[in-house]
């Protein structure tokens, strides 16, 4: 006899815990981009060139994607939302002690430690809304979640530019770090009132031991056939996109002769395009479907990086910017949607090695263009992510025909 069909209801969004995490993520997002438009004012202030001083960027980016792989496990098992509250206020500290360090090797050091802990941040957000909403709702909720992210980004871009020109860049950072004691101290609150950020997914031996096997645990997901494809579009994503768009930057200001402000704000337009995606999500996925947005996502990105190759004015550069925006997000969020997905048993450790993907292929893609840039120029750069992001999207598009059941969203 057939079962009947389940008429539970599905369990209300948890809104206002999720506004809370996306507070935690806009300054996670702000300190990844804060020190690009401040490193002409450290270099100054330390008497430093502009080479020694991007040691607080290399510090920063390093940490950030090497330390992942650790809390996606300890994540699982101590309590995600409880493991970002903690590693919030940890931030603090360290943003704190970026605006006091009395020298340049000190700032790299308290970088590196900030980093060290704010990384855990935006992965374990995205596995704790993997835990709690259902996989047919998640890539909306995902999507608006991001904002957060996103105007953490254009935040950094920005204010890192006109902050650091009107105050000084220690005061950037200082106003870094309150804004993470006010989202640690609201995540506390949480913990107390909301039951669903008091959830654990790990099982097994406590303490030191069960963090190891969890780890190893985690470099065991790569046997599933399925999590290798998922990391693979990703790396290749961070490998593509960020290797040139690192650039993007830097070539505005020499193409056109602007400053570091302008700069900011022009590059602001990347985050102005993310949020066009989030404001429409729903519609795109319903009208696209998955493989979609992929597809179109992909498309999109080559067709930007094409424009920013040859762009003669800067509101040429600045569109293609907004529409690089659109893209990446199209296509990025659709695997962020399978990442949280791809090890429902160990959802931390899986969105983090996710994660720990993404920052990898991005240290590789930015290492490897750097002598390009500088000995032929960015425009061959920008064209081989030109035509790669949209292979890597049609890549996706196809090998989510043979995605596990429980990770389809859409047949298109």
């Amino acid at each position: 006899m057939a079962s009947p069909p389940d008429s539970t209801p599905a369990p209300p969004t948890p809104t206002v815990s999720l506004a809370v995490l996306a507070s935690a993520t806009f300054s996670s997002a702000a300190s990844v981009r804060v020190s690009d438009p401040l490193l002409p004012q450290v270099a100054a202030s330390f008497g430093a060139t502009a080479g020694e001083a991007s040691s607080v960027i290399t510090a920063f980016t390093l940490a950030y994607g090497l330390m992942q792989i650790f809390y996606g496990s300890a994540g699982d098992r101590l309590g995600k939302v409880r493991l970002i509250a903690i590693t919030t206020l940890l931030s603090a500290a360290g943003s704190l002690a970026c605006a006091l360090a009395p020298s340049l090797w000190a700032l790299t050091v308290a970088r590196f430690a900030t980093a060290a802990v704010a990384c855990a941040i935006i992965p374990l957000s995205f596995a704790w809304i993997g835990d709690v909403i259902p996989y047919a709702k998640r890539q909306p909720v995902l999507a608006r979640f991001i904002s957060g992210q996103i105007m953490g980004m254009i935040f950094g871009q920005v204010a890192g530019g006109i902050l650091g020109d009107s105050l000084g860049w220690r005061w950037v950072f200082g106003i870094l770090a309150i804004g993470y004691v006010v989202a640690g101290l609201a995540l506390l609150l949480r913990l107390r009132v909301d039951p669903l950020t008091r959830l654990r997914s790990g099982t097994g031996q406590p303490g030191l031991a069960g963090l190891v096997r969890s780890w190893r645990d985690t470099i065991g997901l790569l046997r599933d056939p399925w999590v290798r494809v998922v990391l693979a579009a990703v790396g290749a994503e961070g490998f593509l996109f960020f290797g040139a768009f690192a650039y993007v930057g830097n070539e505005l200001r020499h193409r056109f002769g602007i400053d570091y402000t302008i700069v900011g704000v022009a590059m602001a337009a990347y985050g102005g395009g993310g949020l066009v995606y989030t404001a429409n999500v729903a519609r795109l996925v319903m009208v696209l479907g998955e493989r979609g947005l992929a597809r179109i996502g992909g498309l999109l990105l080559g067709l930007s990086f094409v424009a920013l190759s040859f762009a003669p004015s800067l509101w040429t550069a600045v569109i293609a910017i907004a529409v690089c925006g659109l893209g990446f997000y199209m296509l990025h969020n659709t695997l962020q949607t399978h990442g949280t997905q791809m090890a429902p048993a160990a959802r931390g450790a899986g969105v983090a090695a996710f994660a720990t993907a993404l920052f990898f292929g991005q240290s590789v893609g930015v290492a490897l263009a750097a002598p390009v840039v500088d000995h032929i120029g960015v425009v061959p750069v920008f064209l081989v992510a030109a035509a790669g992001l949209p292979v890597t999207g049609l890549f996706l598009a196809a090998s989510l025909r043979r995605a596990p059941q429980a990770s389809r969203l859409s047949p298109r």
